[in-house]
This record gives structure tokens, C-alpha cells and sequence, in this order.
């Protein structure tokens, strides 16, 4: 019985369920009066209909196309699904994992500085694809390759895969759960230590948050699979760090503190940043509680050279492990590893070859070669390496339509010292203000306002703040001589007030005090730790309205998380899994672009459910704009009906009945109103004819279920309608 799908008209499948299933029924003892007597055989539970909704969603995509890739570059004809590298069903071998859960954190430092080799962390997963692709890479591209990671590479140090800019991405504009993403890697790799990104007390996103929100992320982020912790503040200001690495530490995981390297060290105009500022702060995250000492280079700015003085002095004057990123905007990134590890860097990261260069990180393949029979030789097998890379590099061609235009590393980056992530972005944003061709003056305007910050670490979200600000001053033909007259009027953009006012933070030395004064004019900036003016949000009534607004949906921990760093991208990626359903478990190429006549795929929506659908053909446009579209699912006819958006309806769309609105009455089956016997006002009994519908050369009669009063009839003879639209209303 569970197999029918009878659609366009109500039936008693479900009753006949809860029937055949009940033990009275079963044991032959029921009476006459038993369906009288027995409410439970009433009580149905409602379809999820996953399949049908999964198929709006493909339809839709194939009539409409994907805002996300319209008009972009699209993805060789003939690309097939890219297949991973297969390996045992058996457990993996044991890795860095099993030192964290039966050890502890401190294990995994006191481990890692007792390593020869240089220890590698995999970026692909996150700042590889947050890099080059916008971070739209999907996670079931990523889940498919997990297991080649744990039994290949067991001897990676962690796999970075969260955090950051994927986890509004992924509720935003790949309509999946990134806590779904987190347990699923987690599941598939685990002898493999997963590594996030936290932005300290921006949690994951581009604000402060009240102290027990970001220590509720943070248990929660533990507790569904993350490993490593890297905590940075995006103004290098420790005691905005501490709430967030305290939170860590008591999850038991590993506290990776980190330094954000901006400047020159070896460029005495630089001194604010010099070698004395960075071995301080190093001191003052491992005096936090820190377990390693991260040095985070997110524009790529550490040179050769520089590398050598900095992880020397740090290696000496703090004495944690130390674990090294950067990003090969300018090309030598590579060299500056090599020159790190022969400095005694603990542990760098890498980006699996088909994902490295330019503004990702450096070749992870090329780092294992150069140090082979090496006293720092990694270990890692270059032959995985291979064939893992060769499975990336099909993934990535799925993603054509996020490519950056950049073809090559640029010295450019020593100017402006943009974040490897936000360097794409930021063009993307140039191009859409049609500031294309004048990049360069955007480059360098993004320096001056760097200058007239005073010299500010640069990284998400201080780097949005001055970037914010390049665009408006080129926009505007602004200088900073402009912008710094106090005669002169400007109008700044929300972000800087906001940065000003101190809400992200204290950076080195404090803001410059004449701008700050034009910026906030009478407004008086905090100076201490803005956390401190945030009231604690009270987590369970959040939680009780958020039940209450998505009508009963089971509101767990990982969503209220979700929830409380983005409020509307949450509700909206809810509202659009109503209509869509697991979307996720699609292939990428499907996701973005559709099917096409006689293509074949399949989705697992859960273990050993899978839907196996054939595309037959797409309809024409009907008069109310919308287009039906003919699929096989399971071998089953089915077809759905989609809005085309290109062309404009010629007749109105009819609203819809709430089905759980008494008031409301919904056409039970597509056809044509034949008869209306209601009219506005009218007093109606119950078992009154109300319409009549023809269908299938039937008449069927609607009649009234109670006493009622007729608020509207929506519907006059003859009119089409389908199923659920709604006829006529009731006075509440």
C-alpha cells in the first residue's frame, strides 16, 4: 500500500494503512462498531513526499535556470559524475584523531612538537574552494572523496572543512545544512581531525555576538564533529578572543590560537607590525590557554625571508607548536613553507593540487615532493595524492560558473594585501558597479583606506569594512584627502560606523581619532570588549518562538545555532526546503543547470532510499505561464507543474486553500467549475451544495461540513482549476 501514489484526488490509503496494521484487525477480534470505536485509524500521518518536491526542484532549474549560473560559463558538454578513488570497506588506520579522543588536546601539541616531518593540513574542502570558487563547492562532492582521505592519507593532520564563509553559504545559495556536512565528513573520516575557522566572537559570521551565543556555537560546533578549533580576532586583539578559546578549550578540543600576520617585518616603515608585536601576541594567545599557535596569512604577505625570522623567534620565545597558513596570491607562497619548515614550522597548510595556486593555498602534492628524503619529508603518499587530486579536478570543472578571472598569481597583492578569499569577491563586487576597468584604482584605493584606517589587519570582517569603503570612494570619485577633510561632507557606509563605534574591536594603538571623530560625529565608541554591552540571549525562548514560527518543526540544537547566527538566511533556507526538500543529495551538474530530455540520474535522500529519475520531456508555456514537466520517477510516470518566470502570465495565479484553515475550501481535484450555487453573504447549513466540479466527465458536488456564513467565492462556471486552489471562504 505504501507503494500508491494516487494524486489530484483525496483517497483512504492511509486509513486502509493504520487498518491493515492494527492488532485488532490482525487478530481477528474487531466488531461492527470497530472504525466507529477506533479514533487511532483516523489519526494519519503526513507524507513528506520528498520525491515530488525534489522534482519541482529540478524542474524548476531546468525551465528557469539557477539564479547562481545564468549567463555564466558552463561546464564541459558530456562531464559525467566524477567517481573517487575506491578503498576498504575495513576501518582506516589510526590517525591524529585517536590521539585527541584518548588523550586529549595537549597530546596532540606535545605530538605535533615531537615530529620531525612537517606535519600538512588539507584546505581543499574550505579555504581551497572558498577561494578560487566562492565557496560554492557542495558537500556531496565533498563527502564522496572523505573515506579516500581516511584510508590514503591517515597521516594528514587535519582536514579543514568548516567554518568560515561556508557556513552561510551553505544555508544561502547551496540549500543544505552545514551541520549535516560536518556529521557526514565526520562520519566518513574518522581517524582524520576536522578543522574550522571561527572568527572568535564573530562566531561564523560578521558580528559580535553576546558571549553565551558564541559559547553555545562552540559546544554545539564540538559536539557535531569539529576537531580543531583555529580562533582568530580580525583586528589581532586578543581579549576579544578569549570567550571563544575558553569555549574550546572546555569542549576538550584543540584551541589552535592564532596570530593574523599583516605587514612586512623586514620593511622598517612597517614597525607597528614588527617581529616584537608578533612574539607578544604569540605569547599572550599561549598565556590564553592556547594549544598551538596559529599564524594565520591570509593575504599571502610572508615572505622567504620574513618566515624564517618569525618562526624561528616564535619557536623560541613562546615555545607552543606552531601551525602555519598562507595563501599563494603572489606565486611563491610554496617557498615561503619550504623556508618555514626549515625554520622549524610544525604544520602547514596545503591545497590538494586541481584546488591550489593563485588566492588558494599552496600545491599540496609539490610541498610532499620538495621535502622527500628530507629530514622534514612528510610521509604522505604521492601516489593518493594523484588520484585524489584527479577526482578534485572533475569536481572543479563541475563549477565553471564560479571561476575567478584571475589566470595567474599577482604581485599586485603586496599592495593592496587583500585576503586571499576576498580578492575575487571584491572584483566580482567592481564588476557589478561597473568598476571593472578601473581596478588598479580600486586596488590602490583599497590601500589608502588601509592607510587612513592606520594600518589595520586585514580579514574577514575588518577586510569587508575596507573594502566597503575602496568601492565607495571610487564610486564617488573620492580621495583621501576627501575623505579626511573635515570641511568636506561624506557620507560613510554602515560597516565603517559600525567598525568605528568599536563593535569589531580595538586594533594596535586604537583608531585614528580624527577620522573616528568625523565618522561618529557626536557619538561616543566603546574601548573595551564589545561582548561585555551584549545582554546573554535567553537560548530556550528563541528557541520556543522559532518552534512556534516554523508551525511545530523540531527545533534540535544544531538549528537554533544556525538560527542564532543568521537569523533570516536560516527562515529562508527553511521556507525554501518546504517546497524543495533534500535537494542536497542531487548531483552537482543537476543542482545547477537541470536535466536534459532522456538524462538519467539518482539521488539517495536516505540510506538505501534512492530515487532513481529519467527526464521525459519539457511542455510548452500554457496561458497561466506556467509549463508542465514529464518525469520517471522509480519507473512511475510523474509530472509537475513550474512557473515559467521568463514570460509573464496571461491569466492571474489562483491563491491556494490552507489546508488547515477551516475556513478555506480547496478544489479536491483538477477540472472545471461546472455550477456555483454559493454567493458572498449567503448563510449556508451544513450538507448545503456549495459547487459543483466536472472532471474526467464526472460531476462531483462540494457541500458545506457546518453552519457557515460565505465570506468570497473565488471561482466562477467554467473556470480551470487544480488540485488545492483555493474556491470559496468562510467567515472566520
Amino acid at each position: 500500500m505504501r507503494e500508491f501514489r494516487i494524486r489530484g484526488v483525496s483517497t483512504n490509503i492511509a486509513f486502509v494503512e493504520n487498518l491493515l496494521k492494527h492488532l485488532t484487525f490482525l487478530n481477528d477480534t474487531y466488531t461492527t462498531k470497530f472504525i466507529d470505536t477506533t479514533d487511532e485509524l483516523f489519526n494519519f500521518r503526513k507524507r513528506r513526499d520528498r520525491g515530488t518536491k525534489v522534482l519541482t526542484y529540478i524542474a524548476d532549474i531546468t525551465v528557469n535556470g539557477h539564479p547562481e549560473t545564468k549567463g555564466r560559463a558552463k561546464p564541459p558538454a558530456g562531464l559525467k559524475t566524477p567517481i573517487a578513488p575506491k578503498v576498504s570497506t575495513e576501518a582506516p588506520p589510526r590517525g591524529t584523531r585517536q590521539i585527541l579522543d584518548e588523550e586529549g588536546p595537549q597530546a596532540v601539541a606535545d605530538w605535533m612538537a615531537a615530529q620531525k616531518k612537517l606535519l600538512l593540513t588539507d584546505t581543499t574542502m574550505r579555504d581551497g574552494h572558498q577561494s578560487l570558487l566562492a565557496t560554492r563547492m557542495r558537500s556531496i562532492d565533498m563527502i564522496r572523496v572523505a573515506p579516500a582521505y581516511a584510508h590514503m592519507m591517515p597521516s594528514l593532520f587535519s582536514m579543514e572543512c568548516w567554518g568560515g564563509a561556508t557556513f552561510d553559504v551553505a544555508y544561502r545559495f547551496l540549500q543544505e545544512c552545514p551541520w549535516q556536512r560536518l556529521r557526514d565528513l565526520r562520519a566518513a573520516m574518522p581517524n582524520l581531525m576536522t578543522q574550522m575557522l571561527l572568527r572568535a566572537s564573530n562566531g561564523v559570521g560578521y558580528t559580535n555576538y553576546p558571549d553565551n551565543v558564541v559559547q553555545a556555537f562552540v559546544k554545539q560546533a564540538a559536539a557535531s564533529g569539529v576537531d580543531v578549533f583555529r580562533v582568530f580576532d580580525s583586528l589581532n586583539w586578543v581579549e576579544n578572543m578569549r570567550v571563544a578559546m575558553d569555549a574550546v578549550i572546555e569542549a576538550n578540543k584543540v584551541c589552535e590560537g592564532t596570530v593574523c600576520y599583516t605587514g612586512d617585518i623586514l620593511n622598517p616603515d612597517r614597525a607597528k607590525y614588527d617581529l616584537k608585536y608578533y612574539v607578544e601576541m604569540g605569547k599572550a594567545l599561549r598565556d590564553a590557554g592556547a594549544h598551538v599557535l596559529g599564524l594565520k596569512d591570509m593575504a599571502g604577505l610572508l615572505k622567504p625571508a620574513s618566515a624564517r625570522i618569525l618562526i624561528k623567534a616564535l619557536k623560541e620565545e613562546v615555545g607552543l607548536p606552531i601551525h602555519f597558513h598562507t595563501h599563494d596570491t603572489g606565486g611563491i607562497a610554496g617557498a615561503t613553507i619550504l623556508a618555514a619548515a626549515e625554520a622549524g614550522v610544525d604544520a602547514a597548510d596545503a591545497a590538494m593540487d586541481a584546488f591550489s595556486g593563485n588566492t588558494s593555498q599552496p600545491t599540496l602534492g609539490s610541498i610532499v615532493e620538495a621535502l622527500r628524503f628530507t629530514e622534514r619529508d612528510t610521509g604522505l603518499d604521492m601516489g593518493a595524492i594523484r588520484q585524489i587530486s584527479d577526482y578534485w579536478e572533475q569536481v572543479r570543472l563541475q563549477y565553471a560558473a564560479f571561476e575567478s578571472a584571475q589566470q595567474a598569481p599577482s604581485s599586485e597583492v603586496y599592495l593592496h594585501e587583500m585576503p586571499g578569499g576576498q580578492f575575487t569577491n571584491l572584483k566580482a563586487q567592481a564588476r557589478s558597479l561597473g568598476l571593472e576597468e578601473r581596478w588598479p584604482e580600486v586596488a590602490q584605493t583599497y590601500a589608502d583606506v588601509n592607510k587612513m584606517f592606520g594600518d589595520i589587519v586585514k580579514v574577514t570582517p575588518s577586510s569587508k569594512v575596507v573594502g566597503d569603503m575602496a568601492l565607495m570612494m571610487v564610486s564617488q570619485g573620492l580621495k583621501r584627502d576627501d575623505v579626511e577633510n573635515p570641511a568636506k561632507d561624506v557620507s560613510f557606509p554602515d560597516s565603517v560606523v559600525d567598525m568605528m563605534k568599536g563593535n569589531l574591536g580595538q586594533p594596535p594603538g586604537g583608531w585614528p581619532e580624527a577620522l573616528q571623530r568625523k565618522v561618529l560625529k557626536d557619538e561616543r565608541p566603546i574601548t573595551d570588549r564589545p561582548g561585555k554591552h551584549l545582554a546573554p540571549v535567553n537560548l530556550e525562548e528563541v528557541r520556543a518562538q522559532l518552534i512556534a514560527d516554523l508551525d511545530g518543526f523540531n527545533v534540535d540544537d544544531e538549528d537554533l545555532n544556525g538560527y542564532l547566527m543568521y537569523p533570516k538566511v536560516f527562515l529562508d533556507y527553511m521556507g525554501r526546503h518546504r517546497i524543495y526538500g533534500p535537494v542536497r543529495t542531487l548531483p552537482t551538474r543537476t543542482f545547477f543547470y537541470g536535466m536534459e530530455p532522456g538524462e538519467e540520474i539518482s539521488a539517495e535522500i536516505d540510506p538505501g532510499k534512492t530515487l532513481e529519475i529519467r527526464l521525459i520531456t519539457v511542455g510548452e508555456t500554457g496561458d497561466d505561464g506556467e509549463v508542465k514537466v514529464f518525469f520517471e520517477l522509480n519507473g512511475q510516470p510523474r509530472s509537475v507543474r513550474v512557473a515559467n518566470r521568463e514570460i509573464a502570465a496571461k491569466t492571474a495565479q489562483r491563491l491556494k486553500a490552507d489546508m488547515s484553515n477551516p475556513a478555506h475550501i480547496g478544489a479536491p481535484m483538477p477540472g472545471a467549475v461546472a455550477t456555483v450555487a454559493a454567493t458572498p453573504g449567503a448563510k449556508v447549513k451544513a450538507g448545503d451544495l456549495l459547487l459543483t466540479i466536472e472532471a474526467m466527465k464526472m460531476e462531483t458536488g462540494l457541500h458545506a461540513d457546518r453552519d457557515a456564513v460565505v465570506k468570497a467565492v473565488h471561482v466562477q462556471p467554467g473556470a480551470q482549476i487544480e488540485a488545492k486552489d483555493l474556491l470559496i471562504e468562510f467567515e472566520e
